[in-house]
């Protein structure tokens, strides 16, 4: 059996690694139709090189496990794999929000720490912070 193809090509005008259709289809036992399939009803999105040949980065094999394991192991139609898919998408932006959150909220109780007397330290501080403004509004 024959390693990956890898193309090192330029892909959307990045430099890195990139698997092509027929080469992924044989790593994971599915026809090339079914990523075309795929990539038809948009849970896929393969760059192209210059030549319009598919191009299936890290990330794309990774999203295609998931579309996997969602269809063979647990019996998930596409439609449901699509949902699915935009939630997971939703869950890790919405993750990264907390995340700049609470590091922005962090940084302004210590900057008003640093500043505040004794008496100030142990009482409530109002916030007054972008994110705390913005954040109801998304």
């Amino acid at each position: 059996m024959r390693d990956l193809d890898t193309a090192k090509t330029m892909a959307k005008g990045r430099s890195k690694a990139a698997y092509m259709i027929s080469a992924v289809a044989e790593q994971y036992e599915i026809h090339p139709q079914t990523l075309r399939l795929y990539e038809r009803e948009g849970l896929l999105r393969p760059s192209r090189s210059e030549g319009n040949t598919r191009l299936y980065t890290d990330c794309d094999l990774e999203r295609l496990e998931v579309i996997l394991h969602l269809t063979r192991d647990l019996g998930v139609n596409l439609a449901g794999v699509e949902i699915i898919l935009n939630m997971r998408e939703k869950m890790s932006e919405m993750q990264r929000q907390i995340e700049t959150f609470v590091s922005d909220l962090n940084r302004e109780f210590a900057a008003q720490a640093r500043g505040a007397g004794p008496e100030q330290r142990n009482s409530l501080i109002r916030v007054i912070d972008s994110s705390l403004k913005n954040l109801g509004r998304r």
